[in-house]
């Protein structure tokens, strides 16, 4: 049909007589044509305040500068999409989606910023780097007050707030709050990980996460913290630290209301209550709620400790566990009570200790009813009903039931 295609061209009024004397189909495309271009003089806006030559779309009240500008936006409420890439058959609305479209393929980028040099496929692309450079963030959330360089960025920011999450996986079902975390996330499904490291071969499913690794390999920080100096390899690092300082927690749990500094902390805590572990170990198949803690358990049977200290040799499996052991010898201890006062080594040992002041003794022994602060302190007094004593000395080979009693008889061995 010509006459669906051109749109700068407005389509004359059609006669209901001669309407009648259409057949049906032919009919109803005629009138999806007139639907799609409007009459041969567009409405007049209702508002009086409006241009004489502005174009009013009846669809969305939305207001136009040319007609051939509301032909091209009826397509939006139309559905049509005349203009189809060859070399991946993708459709477009417009010539100039398009041409921005086919540069994907061609991998011309001739837009490129005056101050660092970087090429783009778009000017709206190249308007929003800019932006980085001058510090602008034009875009407001009127929920908290945050500041984005895009309406695209807060558009996805936005939906922190309502919940929204439209865009979902056709695989599993779950559903995501950008287009882009979608089709991360729908390579898990296909296995694919298209961005390896020209270092150490390491593959990645984002080219955002293939970048902040290969910064691994250069040791590039170049985020710093402003209230300590300390440095990162992504804004996106820095963004979660700051809230260390600042207190923020955004992400909050709709089920005890527990508050985290970041989205993937919220989501390891929900599993909590929902009983979740999504992470097998291979060889024991024990389940656990993170990835990490699956890492972490792996190297119980590979019997790998990476992190040795430098004051006495001994080896760990964490970082954070030597961080921790660490702490023996510089006697720091970080944590303390705001009750009392007294300090702790360790984040754990305070929460333990903080429960003498509420009193609370939740975990209880199914056999004798004793209450204990720790699920720890519970899995150790239950070995005094069931005998066992996982803990054996490397020296004689007798048994212990708690690793610190293990610790006590070794020093019997070595004289210390």
């Amino acid at each position: 049909m010509s006459s669906g295609i051109a749109f700068e061209e407005p389509v004359p009024y059609v006669e209901e007589n001669i309407m009648k004397s259409l057949p049906e189909e032919q009919k109803e495309m005629t009138i999806k044509d007139e639907a799609l271009h409007s009459s041969e003089n567009p409405k007049e806006p209702e508002n009086p305040g409006l241009s004489s030559e502005t174009f009013l779309c009846p669809d969305s009240e939305k207001c136009l500068s040319t007609n051939a500008n509301l032909g091209k936006h009826r397509r939006v409420h139309v559905g049509e999409n005349l203009f189809t890439c060859s070399e991946c058959v993708k459709c477009f609305r417009s010539k100039g989606e398009l041409t921005v479209h086919e540069r994907i393929h061609t991998g011309e980028k001739p837009f490129t910023c005056s101050e660092c040099g970087t090429c783009f496929i778009s000017k709206g692309e190249l308007t929003v780097h800019e932006r980085i450079h001058i510090g602008e963030k034009p875009f407001t959330c009127s929920e908290c007050g945050k500041c984005f360089r895009s309406k695209g960025e807060l558009t996805v920011h936005e939906r922190i707030h309502t919940g929204e999450r439209p865009f979902a996986c056709s695989e599993c079902g779950k559903c995501f709050r950008s287009k882009s975390n979608l089709t991360v996330h729908e390579k898990i499904h296909k296995g694919v990980k298209p961005f390896a490291c020209s270092e150490c071969g390491k593959c990645f499913r984002s080219k955002s996460n293939h970048t902040v690794h290969e910064k691994i390999h250069t040791g590039e920080k170049q985020f710093a913290c402003s209230e300590c100096g300390k440095c990162f390899r992504s804004k996106g690092e820095l963004t979660v630290h700051e809230r260390i300082h600042t207190g923020e927690k955004p992400f909050t749990c709709s089920d005890c209301e527990k508050c985290f500094r970041t989205m993937s902390d919220l989501t390891k805590h929900e599993r909590i209550h929902t009983g979740e572990k999504p992470f097998v170990c291979s060889e024991c198949w024990k389940c656990f709620r993170s990835k990490n803690n699956l890492t972490v358990h792996k190297k119980i049977h590979t019997g790998e400790q990476p992190f040795a200290c430098s004051e006495c040799g001994k080896y760990f499996s964490t970082k954070g566990d030597l961080i921790k052991h660490e702490r023996i010898h510089t006697g720091e201890k970080p944590f303390a009570c705001s009750e009392c006062g007294k300090c702790f080594s360790t984040k754990s040992n305070l929460t333990v200790h903080e429960k003498i002041h509420s009193g609370k003794k939740q975990f209880t022994c199914s056999e004798c009813e004793k209450c204990f602060a720790t699920k720890g302190n519970l899995t150790e007094h239950e070995r005094i009903h069931t005998g066992e004593k996982p803990y054996a000395c490397s020296e004689c080979g007798k048994c212990f039931s708690s690793k610190s009693t293990l610790s006590v008889h070794e020093r019997t061995h070595t004289g210390v």
